[in-house]
């Protein structure tokens, strides 16, 4: 059993500097230290982390001069990685969690070890009172958080990425900048055949939160449903999809400037080129819909 060398990648606007420390004596604590970890200032200057913290393996902190988003920064983070060339899966933290357990590094090695094809494991985002929300289980309906298994999406918030994946797939979204990039990833990497895997084990504390605390939710949003699937789906299927997501977004929005500004994120979405589109296969479709999330819904 070859054992894969693993990464740790977290990407900070810097406006958190209590939580990132927390997060990396979090890292510190694992029973298995990180081959190497890399801190992203996303349009921000870090602080100087190795010798204050007594951080493990190899650290190294890039300054980044604008905010490229989530996924734009973490795109710096496989970049640097890439260079590196000795790292074989990446594990990514949001910069205001916390790995509880002292073994989440050790069991994300084995189980990429035992599967050569396992591509994403997402983890099991649980807030200060142990409770995980129901948009944080990637499973359509009221779903037991501690079930896991494969699926064909993920959390954002922690998950691990096989490079060799990304080396196949391509790496995050940037353009996206916020909402949406784990579907369009997951989305690629099963119509590439890779695994993804839900282990509930694997936990990340976070606080809870509400999407719409940021103030380009809605917006973003919308325009990023619409490039994902002019992206991603068959051509016949992108209606159905708008339009069951557009009937959900009436129902569920009670706010009139947030569905006001859902429309025009929409109308943005439908007007500014997506992207290269790379539409999934009918098999992946099928697979999907079997693995119970049909990409209509």
């Amino acid at each position: 059993m070859v054992q894969p060398r693993i990464a740790v990648a977290v990407v900070t606007m810097g406006n958190r500097p209590a939580e990132v420390d927390a997060l990396l004596e979090s890292v510190a604590k694992q029973d298995l230290a990180p081959d190497r970890i890399v801190i992203v200032g996303n349009g921000c200057r870090l602080p100087e982390f190795a010798r204050r913290l007594s951080l493990p393996g190899e650290v190294t902190t890039i300054d980044v001069e604008e905010n490229l988003g989530c996924p734009g920064g973490r795109n710096v983070a496989l970049a640097r990685l890439r260079e590196f060339g000795d790292v074989d899966v990446v594990v990514e933290l949001d910069d205001d969690g916390l790995l509880v357990d002292s073994d989440v590094l050790r069991r994300v090695r084995d189980l990429y070890a035992a599967d050569a094809r396992l591509g994403i494991v997402g983890f099991r985002i649980a807030d200060e009172t142990g409770q995980t929300q129901q948009r944080h289980v990637p499973r359509v309906g009221n779903s037991d958080p501690m079930r896991g298994g494969y699926v064909t999406g993920f959390l954002g918030g922690g998950h691990a990425l096989s490079m060799a994946m990304l080396a196949e797939t391509g790496d995050w979204p940037a353009e996206f900048f916020f909402a949406h990039e784990e579907t369009d990833l997951a989305w690629r990497a099963a119509d590439a055949g890779w695994k993804i895997l839900y282990a509930p084990e694997l936990l990340l504390r976070h606080p809870r939160t509400s999407p719409a605390r940021h103030a380009i939710y809605y917006r973003v949003t919308a325009r990023n449903r619409v490039w994902l699937v002019r992206r991603r789906l068959p051509l016949a299927l992108i209606p159905a999809h708008l339009g069951v997501w557009t009937l959900l977004t009436l129902l569920r929005t009670r706010s009139t400037g947030g569905l006001r500004a859902w429309c025009g994120g929409f109308v943005e979405g439908l007007r500014l080129p997506p992207g290269e589109r790379r539409p999934m296969r009918w098999r992946t479709v099928w697979q999907l819909t079997r693995l119970g999330r049909p990409p209509v819904i």
